[in-house]
């Protein structure tokens, strides 16, 4: 199968709108709940326009990935795909659970003035674990999907998407499982069952419209001005009548429906290959992995300035792209022992060295 360029985008603008949002939480009354530094000159204006993206920035990333494991399937078997998904989640996120987000505890602690301890834990990188559940779960649901690929039930399908807002018929799920498990609030997804359930149902869904094939992405291609439209809908319905916490079912609706706009616009205009694209595709995991400690160390340096918030919000956002990209650049791209826990391929040189000796060795007929 051809390679979806604007599935490697929807990543790489997915994991830009979470640093934008974990930035944005600095400056809120109730950042140090979440063990965030918080600035004294606060901004719950700041926090509107996140009020927009905290349905379905997450629920996006649930999406896609399931959308790639689709992709790793299909040269793939179940025994490979186990291995190449613990060497590209599972090590980085116990990799990281002990070397890269204490990291930013200790950044808060010192600036708070609190005792240094060492804390291993999840923090950012619960989506990783999840993720890692989710395809040993799934797995033999996937395997069985992949040996009857032309089903009646998939051709049906398939049929049922030249209809308008047919991938709403998945929403039955997800009002369900808010119904059930009532989040409040609905954006609160980092290690809660809300959040796992939710995940659980976007990893799911998102398999299951790549396996769907092009009828869903025409769909969303044809429909996908009607499914913005029915988002900003919801979304100003939220705003302006309940304080950006609608019921539960309003929510699911509007977080599916910007969902299914952002994947009509990418696949229309971001569906093409790009120098810069093959770097931030590249790029995008393992700044996702460190983007908590650089994100804590330019707050740390740039809140005691005192400035005003419209100075001080774009220069944290500076700061931890800048930092973020010199830490990848300069030292997780080049010294090639540290991809494994960066999520990166498992590429060392002297392996390659070994590999073209042995390679110039061989009879010329083999």
């Amino acid at each position: 199968m051809e390679r979806r360029y604007d599935i490697d985008w929807l990543r790489v603008i997915a994991i830009g709108l979470l640093l934008i949002y974990h930035i944005a939480i600095v400056f809120q009354p109730w950042a140090m709940f979440l063990a965030f530094i918080r600035s004294d000159e606060l901004s719950t204006d700041l926090w509107q326009p996140m009020t927009l993206l905290n349905v379905w920035r997450i629920p996006i990333l649930f999406y896609v990935s399931g959308m790639g494991l689709f992709f790793a399937m299909r040269k793939r078997n179940w025994l490979q795909l186990i291995a190449e998904r613990s060497k590209r989640i599972l090590v980085p996120f116990l990799f990281g659970i002990v070397a890269i987000t204490p990291l930013h505890i200790f950044v808060f602690q010192k600036y708070y003035n609190m005792a240094l301890d060492y804390y291993p834990h999840m923090g950012h990188l619960w989506f990783l674990g999840n993720i890692f559940l989710y395809v040993l779960l799934l797995l033999p649901v996937f395997l069985l999907l992949k040996k009857n690929e032309n089903n009646k039930l998939n051709l049906f399908i398939q049929k049922l998407m030249a209809y308008p807002l047919t991938p709403f018929i998945v929403n039955v799920f997800f009002i369900t499982e808010a119904l059930i498990l009532k989040p409040i609030p609905f954006s609160l997804y980092a290690e809660t069952w809300h959040g796992f359930v939710l995940g659980f149902l976007c990893f799911f869904f998102g398999f299951f419209f790549m396996y769907i094939g092009t009828s869903f992405w025409q769909n969303v291609l044809k429909w996908r001005w009607l499914y913005l439209a029915i988002a900003a809908i919801l979304f100003t319905i939220r705003f302006t009548v309940f304080a950006t916490e609608a019921p539960a079912y309003l929510m699911v609706i509007e977080s599916n429906s910007w969902i299914f706009a952002v994947f009509g616009f990418c696949y229309k205009h971001l569906n093409k290959p790009s120098k810069i694209l093959s770097y931030l595709s590249t790029a995008a995991y393992p700044v996702y992995i460190i983007h908590m400690i650089v994100l804590y160390g330019a707050s740390a340096y740039i809140l005691p300035l005192k400035l005003p918030v419209y100075l001080s919000f774009p220069l944290i956002v500076m700061a931890t792209f800048a930092g973020c990209y010199t830490i990848y650049e300069l030292i997780i791209r080049r010294i090639s022992v540290l991809h494994p826990f960066f999520g990166l391929k498992w590429t060392f040189k002297f392996l390659r060295r070994k590999k073209k000796n042995a390679l110039a060795t061989k009879p010329i007929d083999q």
